[in-house]
């Protein structure tokens, strides 16, 4: 469709935009991922006061950052970003980077926002039966894809198969997207079969490595750009990563929204949430026969959080930063990253104010924060997280 108008789409989920890319297509947008990354911070630093959360800067600089490259016609294109609807930038988000385009001189460039709460209604992306399907599937086959490379990874014997694997398989089920293909339930499946049968066949080694579970804010902990490569540092340190998958923060927002807003806006949440859950544990099952470690479904993950974590913190990321700690130090994760943005008020309460406690009550494991801000060195970061890998857990 050549006159499809291009929806740039600022990064945050590594490894789900590459497919869920496909559920915003529409005869109106043609989706398009930013790869920008270089002196993003500072570009949008031009535009907000410093004492903004970091990734508001990131994403505004890399918005301007395409629009500045000349690719892309302001007057054609449009920006999609989602708005969970709750504190902080996940309410004005939208806002702050109108602000920013409007001052950089790019007022006709048209915002959307990705949300089912309602706000900035002049704005939202409307939500289609096809839109939810493709996004289930791209969900469900990005936590598989993730797991299996994640967890093939330390033992491959020939460097880079892992990695060669997940590419190839992105493109395929980019391709079934793109076309609409097995996107019932038992097709969604059995692609998360093909996939673990096609990561068994890797030639592995037993080796003794370190697994290291990431919990913390949804963009430092699933996006490149926000924690500084982290999972790359990580990767090439040998250690095998642990990180919820994003059926697990769907539900989450599910669980924690759901006793909000009018009556069949709750309905609804419940039925997705359902629906999502029952395919969750279907996929749990495939990838738990094939001897992957995985968080337990959310529903479980949230029962054992009960005493650990406080259940009625739902703003941004909220109950589940402890939870999933707990859960991936059950789990033998037992050294774990705490990621969030400097400046992030909901990541610093829920997340920072509990992790003394939460150190106390997960004997045996060591959890370790990571702030990430323009103002701070990567010698600093990087000093942290070589701070826990370098520690003897010996009790």
């Amino acid at each position: 469709m050549p006159d499809r108008r291009p929806l740039l789409i600022p990064s945050l989920l590594d490894d789900w935009f590459p497919l869920l890319q496909y559920a915003f297509a529409s005869d109106i947008w043609e989706p398009v991922l930013l790869t920008e990354d270089q002196g993003l911070a500072g570009l949008g630093l031009r535009y907000f006061h410093n004492e903004l959360c970091y990734p508001v800067f990131l994403v505004a600089g890399q918005v301007l950052a395409a629009l500045n490259s000349g690719k892309y016609d302001p007057a054609r294109c449009g920006v999609l970003m989602g708005q969970a609807g709750d504190g902080c930038r996940g309410s004005c988000g939208l806002r702050l980077t109108r602000r920013a385009l409007d001052r950089a001189g790019y007022p006709e460039v048209e915002l959307l926002s990705l949300n089912v709460r309602g706000i900035d209604r002049d704005t939202g992306l409307p939500i289609t039966p096809a839109m939810v399907r493709r996004a289930l599937a791209a969900a469900v086959w990005g936590d598989t894809l993730a797991i299996l490379r994640n967890q093939t990874r330390p033992y491959e014997v020939h460097p880079g198969t892992a990695e060669v694997l997940w590419r190839t398989w992105m493109e395929t089920l980019g391709e079934d997207l793109r076309q609409g293909r097995h996107l019932t339930r038992r097709r969604i499946l059995a692609r998360c079969r093909e996939m673990t049968a096609a990561f068994r066949r890797v030639e592995t080694a037993a080796r003794d490595v370190q697994r290291v579970a990431v919990v913390g804010e949804i963009y430092t902990k699933y996006c490149h750009l926000g924690n500084w490569d982290l999972e790359k540092y990580l990767a090439a340190e040998g250690c095998e990563i642990g990180i919820g998958g994003l059926t697990w923060y769907a539900l989450y927002y599910m669980d924690s929204h759901a006793l909000r807003g009018p009556a069949p806006q709750r309905k609804l949440y419940r039925l997705l949430a359902r629906l999502l859950g029952s395919v969750q544990r279907e996929m749990l099952e495939i990838l738990n026969d094939a001897g992957c470690r995985t968080l337990p479904p959310l529903s479980q993950v949230k029962r054992q959080a009960e005493g650990l974590a406080p259940l009625n913190c739902t703003v941004a990321d909220g109950w589940l930063i402890a939870a999933e700690a707990a859960a991936w130090a059950r789990l033998g994760y037992r050294k774990i990253l705490c990621v969030q943005p400097f400046a992030c008020l909901p990541g610093h309460i829920f997340g920072k104010g509990q992790y003394a406690a939460l150190q106390r009550k997960l004997p045996g494991s060591r959890l370790v924060s990571v702030d990430y801000d323009a103002s701070t060195g990567p010698g600093t970061v990087e000093s942290r997280v070589r701070m826990l890998l370098d520690e003897e857990l010996d009790f």
